[in-house]
């Protein structure tokens, strides 16, 4: 603060300045207090303030917790790895269940957008600059002439972050938002995963377990990321299919780009040379089989590192990374993700070959790691609507195919079920090709084309869930299968997830998950999974605005195990996706507690959770404070996992 304040009056920002000394916690006094042209100024000194408050309290608590390990020990962490596998031998739970599961778990955070959280991606970098300057400070090694330059940096980095601005002048744009959370896979999660990664390997071996046992990337749980920026329309009209199209443009850009970024590291650190090892077989082989795959581009690669066999290999894979980043079709370039960890899986296998173990597992796995998350899609965007707009899309069709009676949203349950079966009963579509469609319609259909579209030209991996807000019945559930059908997507693998949000949807969704899954559209869709998985998204804001708090809790509570009981009758695992928002009301709080309050035997193999845009700041702005939450998230996972299966 003395900072902030002799930076602005170096300004001639003095009466801001003193404005911070004297605003007590009657805000509206303090700023009235000021000459109204200064009110915009003092708004934003002030979400300056807040935000170096919000950096200062995530760097005390990452102190407190070192020093709680350092004390007591990694176990004492509350929902740290530690802690899960000491709770876990306690309980009697074999080494081989922990294994297992640990190797099942399929987690994944799912980011939303708010508009009055979203930040430039230059601001994001100055409150990362902010929380490096705060970690240096505190390091008692530094000479008085050294301290001075940090606190000249600081100023610096003060004056810069006042110029550019905390929050936008206008309203964000959906780009903006976009930008925002892309920010965070790109930049954050990535490193935080490498460390929830080291996190667990040295909690595994504490614990008295063998090394070995996580050795490749299928042994670890399986961390992924969502998100609705781009995606989600309900009540959202900017949200168009224009918008989602990009979104899954920038999405596989942007993770392209990630990818080689590391490899371009990768091959930095990989410098061993034939004249010190031996090059195994294995190696020799892939060289000359991707040289030849990839033609005269390949010359070059191979000609940067003449006598270094393994960075000519990392160089070309770099090179196939760049076909598949201007046209995946182009020869030698990867045609999914799933391809790259192949040749990265080689790469581990010929340095292990060599006896060089330690190279392959600190330096290739992570990297393995980070495809097996991130892939060719950087996340899954889903797509949400809701069942009154749906019903409005399904009305405007009728019209358009001259149908009588269109007030399809007004039908009684039976009638729509009857429609509904006589439709999908053949892949004959509804309308025309090329009629002329009502506003909703259009709005619904453009979009499952903009699927239909990303899916044929890059896979399927970049689309989540197919979302139906204020799911109400089980037709609501089965209008999402006619706009598949309409787009030529029936044979999808999307799920379609009903969202049970009020007291009185909740109380309903056994009934309608029952009917769901009996469904011979549904059964046929799961049987050509090879363990069947339905999604089922839970409310936490709607089901509280509706009852209360407490109320909301114990209908949540007791619809997970409802529903639990209802999927596993029909032999499905159910897999949960929990919109929680960041306040006490809306689901917020600690990780493990939340994941601790569920009811035995609910959690299958994994979760999804929503990281509501007001809170993804909080959670993960800088590494070890997305480090800690993502290992919450993940241990907390395994020990409901684990504890259910034994």
């Amino acid at each position: 603060m003395d900072g902030f304040r002799e930076m602005l009056n170096s300004l001639g920002e003095s009466d801001i300045a003193r404005h911070l000394l004297l605003a007590g916690p009657d805000e509206d006094t303090a700023l009235t207090a000021l000459p109204e042209h200064l009110h915009a100024k003092a708004i934003q000194a002030h979400s300056m303030v807040f935000q170096m408050l919000n950096m200062v309290e995530e760097n005390a608590a990452t102190q407190y917790r070192r020093k709680l390990q350092g004390k007591a020990g990694t176990a004492a962490l509350r929902g740290s790895w530690a802690e899960t596998f000491k709770q876990l031998k306690e309980n009697g739970c074999p080494s081989a269940n922990i294994r297992a599961a640990l190797a099942s778990i399929d987690v994944q955070p799912v980011l939303t957008a708010h508009p009055t959280e979203a930040k430039r991606v230059t601001v994001l970098a100055i409150h990362r600059e902010f929380y490096l300057v705060l970690v240096r400070l505190e390091n008692p090694v530094w000479s008085p002439a050294e301290r001075t330059r940090i606190r000249r940096d600081l100023l610096t980095l003060l004056e810069r972050w006042w110029r550019t601005g905390e929050i936008y002048l206008d309203k964000p744009s959906i780009s903006d938002e976009r930008n925002n959370v892309v920010h965070y896979f790109t930049r954050v999660f990535p490193e935080a995963l490498r460390e929830v990664d080291a996190h667990l390997l040295e909690a595994w071996e504490e614990a008295g377990f063998s090394r070995n046992d996580l050795s490749e990337p299928g042994h670890f749980p399986r961390l992924s990321f969502g998100s609705w920026v781009g995606g989600d329309r309900d009540g959202h009209p900017l949200v168009t299919a224009q918008i989602t199209a990009r979104t899954l443009q920038v999405h596989r850009r942007e993770a392209l780009a990630l990818c080689s970024r590391a490899l371009e590291s990768l091959g930095a650190q990989l410098s061993l040379s034939p004249a010190e090892v031996s090059v195994p077989q294995l190696l020799q082989q892939a060289l000359s089989e991707t040289a030849l795959l990839l033609g005269e581009g390949a010359h070059a690669a191979l000609e940067r590192n003449p006598r270094e066999p393994w960075r000519q290999f990392v160089n070309l894979m770099r090179l196939r990374l760049e076909r598949s980043a201007q046209d995946h079709n182009l020869p030698g370039a990867y045609p999914d993700a799933s391809s790259l960890c192949r040749d990265l899986a080689l790469l581990r296998q010929s340095l292990l070959d060599v006896g060089a173990g330690r190279l392959a597992r600190h330096l290739v796995l992570p990297l393995e790691r980070q495809v097996q998350a991130f892939g060719f899609h950087l996340a899954r965007l889903d797509v949400r609507q809701n069942s009154a707009f749906h019903d409005l899309a399904v009305e405007q069709l009728l019209a358009a195919a001259g149908v009588a009676d269109t007030n399809f949203g007004s039908w009684p349950e039976p009638q729509r079920l009857a429609f509904l079966e006589a439709e999908l009963a053949h892949q004959r579509p509804f309308a025309a090709p090329g009629a002329k469609l009502g506003e909703h319609a259009e709005a619904v259909l453009s979009v499952y084309s903009v699927l239909r579209e990303h899916s044929l030209a890059y896979g399927t991996a970049g689309i989540g869930s197919l979302i139906v807000s204020m799911t109400r019945s089980l037709s609501d559930l089965l209008v999402v299968y006619l706009f598949l059908r309409e787009a030529g997507l029936s044979d999808s693998p999307w799920p379609v997830v009903p969202l049970l949000e009020t007291i009185g949807d909740l109380q309903a969704g056994e009934g309608i998950l029952d009917a769901f899954l009996s469904h011979p559209l549904t059964q046929k869709r799961l049987q050509s999974q090879p363990e069947p998985v339905q999604e089922v998204m839970l409310g936490y804001s709607d089901s509280n605005k509706d009852g209360g708090i407490l109320a909301s809790r114990w209908h949540i509570y007791s619809a997970e195990r409802r529903l639990s009981a209802v999927a596993a009758g029909h032999g499905v695992s159910l897999r949960f996706f929990h919109g929680t928002g960041g306040t006490i009301s809306r689901g917020g709080g600690k990780l493990h507690r939340f994941l601790e309050s569920m009811p035995d035997k609910s959690v299958h193999s994994g979760l999804r959770i929503t990281v509501q845009g007001e809170t993804i700041a909080q959670q993960y702005a800088n590494r070890l404070t997305a480090t800690y939450n993502l290992e919450m998230l993940l241990s907390g996972t395994l020990r409901q996992v684990a504890m259910g299966r034994f």
